[in-house]
């Protein structure tokens, strides 16, 4: 999303101050009493600053100004930046990871190669904006060299919290979208040509007139989403999710959904003696029903779409989960021990707490939980118990784990990369991985 400047022969010292680590370190110092209200605290005043190769990682620096400063590979990984503003700032390559920047400013923002990876962006205004400077003369020039608005190295947003954010007229060519939480966000007429949406979550987006050539939004969600007068010449929407079904609904139940729960609790209280196995293979349910705490022992729930459904505090011991589109699903504090999740899609879904140790039968024999192969990016896996578990070959990338007890889990060929672990998984998980 680079900043709509040419490239002009024009001395940028003249409005940039470079700033060492410990000057940069002392303000944010400064920052933090004024965040307290300490005596002597000062909010930090970074405009036209330049911190390029410095680190804020893990800073606290919400409500500060950074309007036309240099950020160039700068490292804020998990940062908050809340409310900041950044307008016309060169943000190329800085390391934004996992930062918080809610309702932050970011007009004009160049972020060629930015790397915002699982970062909150709630509410950002990544709308196009230019930043000037008087020169010597007195006229009004582009306040930055060498930010040109073409070129290549879009930024990585990927996994992003972007909902509701704004970023009409933006320049997002080549940008990474995948995974990314999107829901209302305003991107009307922005340049989004060979941009990555894959798996993305665009509910109730606007795209209108937007530039979408080449795009890759093979299974995003588009439910709702405006796309009028939209160029979508040969973009790529295998497997999205439209307004349209992928398959019989909650109103294509034999019987209204209470009755089905009520015969399917039967029939796990009888052995199967009494009632009838609920059976929702194939079924598009996202966001139709609501499992909170329903008794789903044994469901039958292969090749379903259940996209952002609620089976909070749900039993679904021993549950067929083959294959289902569980994105965005809330599974916290469910007990899933012994479920069958294999082919799975589970990126994003909240397993906060979830129970995922094997199920113990009668006479000691047991049931392992399988997530080999699934998909488990940006999932929320935080206090799960993951004894034993089955993540053979399983995707998570970015995923928290953090105090979820991996004890004996299989992690062989997992892709733990960018995943939050607490020093002692960190071990095990190496340990589990050779």
């Amino acid at each position: 999303m680079p900043v709509p400047v040419n490239d002009h022969e024009m001395t940028e010292s003249k409005y940039i101050k470079k700033l060492s680590q410990t000057d940069l370190d002392a303000i944010v110092q400064k920052h933090a009493m004024f965040r307290s209200a300490r005596l002597g605290g000062v909010r930090a005043q970074l405009a036209r600053h330049d911190l390029g190769g410095l680190t804020l990682r893990n800073a606290d620096l919400s409500h500060a100004d950074f309007t036309g400063a240099s950020l160039n590979q700068t490292d804020l990984r998990g940062a908050i930046l809340d409310y900041c503003v950044f307008f016309g700032a060169d943000m190329r390559f800085a390391n934004l990871q996992s930062s918080s920047l809610v309702r932050a400013d970011l007009r004009g923002a160049c972020l060629r190669g930015t790397i915002l990876v699982g970062a909150d962006l709630t509410g950002v205004d990544l709308r196009e904006g230019i930043l000037t400077a008087a020169d010597e003369k007195g006229n009004l020039m582009p306040a930055h060299v060498g930010v040109p608005i073409n070129g290549s190295g879009g930024a990585d947003l990927s996994g992003a919290n972007l909902t509701d954010a704004r970023l009409s007229g933006a320049v997002a060519a080549d940008t990474n979208f995948s995974d990314a939480t999107m829901r209302g966000c305003k991107i009307v007429r922005a340049n989004l040509s060979g941009a990555n949406f894959s798996g993305a979550n665009l509910e109730a987006a606007d795209l209108s007139m937007c530039d979408l050539r080449n795009a890759n939004m093979r299974g995003a969600v588009l439910v709702n989403a405006a796309l009028s007068l939209a160029d979508l010449t040969d973009a790529n929407l295998a497997g999205a999710l439209t307004n349209r079904p992928m398959g019989p609904s909650a109103k294509d139940f034999r019987a209204p959904l209470e009755d089905l729960l009520r015969s399917h609790t039967l029939w796990v209280g009888s052995n199967g003696g009494e009632g009838q196995q609920l059976d929702i293979s194939g079924f598009d349910l996202r966001r139709d029903v609501n499992f909170s705490r329903a008794c789903l022992t044994m469901l039958k729930s292969r090749n379903a779409i259940l996209y952002g459904v609620n089976f909070s505090d749900a039993q679904l011991q021993a549950a067929d989960m083959k294959n289902s589109d569980l994105r965005h699903a809330n599974f916290q504090s469910a007990d899933l021990r012994g479920a069958d999740f294999t082919g799975a899609k589970l990126s994003n879904a909240n397993l906060q707490g979830a129970q995922l140790q094997p199920l113990t039968l009668v006479h000691g024999r047991t049931i392992s939980t399988d997530m080999s192969g699934v998909s488990l990016r940006y999932s929320n896996l935080s206090g799960a118990s993951m004894r034993q578990l089955n993540l053979k070959g399983a995707d998570l990338y970015c995923a928290n784990l953090l105090n979820a007890d991996l004890t004996g889990a299989n992690l062989e060929g997992a892709n733990l990369d960018g995943a939050r672990l607490n020093p002692s998984q960190q071990g095990l998980a190496k340990t589990s991985i050779a």
